[in-house]
């Protein structure tokens, strides 16, 4: 025969085991942890080396270790004496002039009685100058020549071992240099199209861009006078580069073509083949007759006159590049790069970010720039320039970070408000004028404010020290 079994609510089931459990452990109830003596001992070592782990191999004085060193003839009775009060020379004898006694201790006790008194002014200067040299030494990699690693140094006897402590020095924070502002000192018009690259002759007498009206231009740089134009591009002119080794000028564009220029003759005197997109930009090696081209294809194309090589590792486009003198070469996809003291910075669209050369370990954040960063340029100076799509340009010190300078000049007029965009920039090789390639159609000179001084544009330097960014 069948038993019926009784069915029960979920909340009654669940409130019959909590009961249950309480049953179990009711004799538990409200009782301390048990201590684990393994798990007791992790934590009083781990504790033990984080908190004195500066003074945890210091040497130990022990009681008798002053007493035991010293010389056979300061080894005599040592007496506890307290005061120097006279006392009767036995058992009842009354205390008189005649019979009352005055005993010194014996030069051992004095020894270890100073040993014990706590140590003078005079003697924790002492100690905490010991202690800052021997950190210096250790920073310095001297203690590890001359003392053991894993003993703390001491420079002191006696006594001042047992209150000398490791003065660490305290981390600081590097202070910005002052650099003098930049002002606007010439517009310069004569584009029909966007300005999208400049670059400045070796000889620092004129300067060339590149613009989305199809034509490059030379421009006499003291007196910002046209000087020549050139045709022969069917698209936007995306890259300038001129050659120091030779009168050569070489550009590259939208129309996938990349031209090399005799400024004798002023003709093109070369074409480059090869890639299947838009060519976005180019630079040429300052001590070898090679130059690199980057394209929208995903490659980057190194050329020479004797022999060609293309480079086809990346999978996206590759807006910008960069050369230096030391024989390497560098890209950043889709950012501007630059090098400087064995640094290098790249601009996107959330900030700047600094590294370091050659393992590309990273620096800081630039942040306030809160616009896609088109462009960048640095002086010898330690200024360094970036602008963006909204028309500003910043002004960085290169060391701190510290954003001493924002600039958003005006529009020429004709020109729509949103036509505000930094497209190239880059010093001329005075480095005393920044040269400004923008969306208005103009070109824009800024020099340094020969009146400006520390008091009349002090630096302003808030640094971000509770916010630390690793990304």
């Amino acid at each position: 025969m069948t038993e019926d079994v009784q069915k029960h609510s979920v909340h009654t089931l669940v409130f019959r085991s909590l009961k249950r459990t309480h049953d179990m452990f009711v004799s538990d109830h409200a009782k301390a942890v048990s201590l684990d003596e393994e798990s007791h001992k992790l934590k009083m070592g781990v504790k033990l080396k984080a908190d004195y782990n500066a003074v945890l191999h210091m040497p130990i004085l022990k009681e008798g270790k002053g007493r035991a060193q010293l010389p056979d003839h300061l080894q005599g009775p040592e007496y506890l004496i307290t005061g120097t009060h006279a006392y009767p020379s036995g058992p009842g004898v009354a205390l008189t002039a005649d019979t009352k006694l005055h005993r010194n201790p014996s030069e051992g006790g004095v020894h270890s009685m100073a040993l014990a008194l706590p140590p003078s002014q005079a003697r924790q200067e002492a100690s905490r100058t010991a202690a800052s040299v021997a950190d210096i030494h250790r920073h310095a990699g001297g203690a590890e020549r001359v003392h053991p690693p894993s003993t703390a140094v001491s420079l002191l006897e006696g006594g001042a071992t047992r209150n000398s402590a490791l003065m660490r020095r305290a981390p600081t924070m590097p202070k910005p240099q002052w650099h003098p502002p930049w002002k606007l000192f010439r517009v310069i018009s004569g584009h029909l199209g966007w300005v999208r690259s400049i670059a400045v002759e070796p000889g620092n007498q004129w300067f060339v861009t590149g613009s989305a009206d199809r034509t490059i231009k030379i421009w006499d740089l003291a007196s910002g006078k046209l000087k020549l134009s050139l045709t022969g591009h069917i698209s936007t002119v995306r890259g300038v580069a001129v050659s120091s080794r030779s009168p050569y000028l070489f550009s590259c564009g939208e129309d996938k073509q990349v031209k090399c220029w005799d400024l004798e003759y002023n003709k093109v005197i070369r074409h480059y083949h090869g890639h299947l997109s838009a060519v976005y930009d180019l630079d040429l090696h300052p001590t070898i007759d090679v130059l690199v081209t980057c394209s929208r294809d995903a490659t980057a194309r190194v050329r020479s006159i004797s022999d060609l090589a293309t480079l086809t590792n990346h999978k996206k486009s590759v807006r910008t590049l960069s050369t230096q003198a030391e024989g390497k070469l560098g890209w950043i996809i889709k950012v501007r790069s630059l090098f400087h003291r064995y640094t290098f910075a790249s601009g996107s669209a959330d900030n700047i970010k600094q590294w370091m050369f050659p393992d590309g370990n990273f620096i800081q954040n630039l942040s306030g720039h809160n616009a896609i960063i088109n462009t960048l340029a640095v002086n010898s100076d330690g200024v360094l320039v970036s602008g963006a799509d909204n028309g500003t340009i910043h002004m960085w010190d290169w060391r701190t970070g510290y954003n001493f300078q924002r600039i958003h000049a005006a529009v020429q007029p004709g020109s729509l408000d949103s036509e505000s965009g930094i497209f190239a920039c880059v010093f001329d090789n005075s480095e005393s004028r920044l040269i400004t390639a923008e969306a208005d159609k103009t070109i824009k000179v800024y020099k340094e404010d020969d009146t400006a001084t520390e008091e009349s544009h002090p630096i302003n330097w808030k640094p971000e020290i509770l916010k630390r960014k690793r990304f």
